[in-house]
């Protein structure tokens, strides 16, 4: 890992819930978290992106990550939208669960397995006790394709 990436040295993830699996951000990207209202189509988004939402006069594109992973499944009535700024740049991302928040040491971090990252979304895995929460690279999740077609 690079001591760019912060995993190196431990971090705070938001941790939360797609489908049965596990997935964590840094802390240091999310805003806010808010309840999931459907969102303002826009004619020819990409099929993960739900649309618009206008945030307190600020209009924010929201993307499903269910969608956009291809997880089965219907989302929950009580589905979240976890707040992102990314380069300057806010999108609203829709997850079933938000779990918690945890602190974790670099120890428990591993880089994605060989062949598990494809589009090179996954920042890590960290493995703890029983449970494994994949770290997403929200910048590159966000910036390379998320709200293309």
């Amino acid at each position: 890992m690079s001591a760019e990436s912060g995993i190196d040295e431990g971090r705070r993830l938001v941790v939360f819930h797609l489908g049965d699996e596990e997935y964590g951000v840094p802390i240091t990207l999310v805003q806010e978290i808010i309840r999931h209202t459907p969102p303002r189509p826009v004619p020819g988004s990409a099929p993960h992106v739900q649309g618009v939402i206008n945030l307190r006069g600020r209009i924010i594109p929201v993307i499903d990550l269910r969608s956009r992973f291809g997880i089965a499944g219907d989302r929950p009535a009580d589905a979240k939208v976890v707040i992102t700024t990314v380069d300057g740049v806010t999108i609203g991302v829709v997850v079933d669960e938000v779990r918690e928040v945890l602190t974790l040491g670099a120890d428990v971090f591993e880089p994605a397995p060989a062949g598990t990252d494809a589009d090179g979304h996954v920042e890590a895995v960290a493995k703890l006790d029983g449970r494994l929460v994949v770290v997403l690279d929200l910048v590159r999740l966000l910036h390379e394709g998320a709200l293309a077609a």
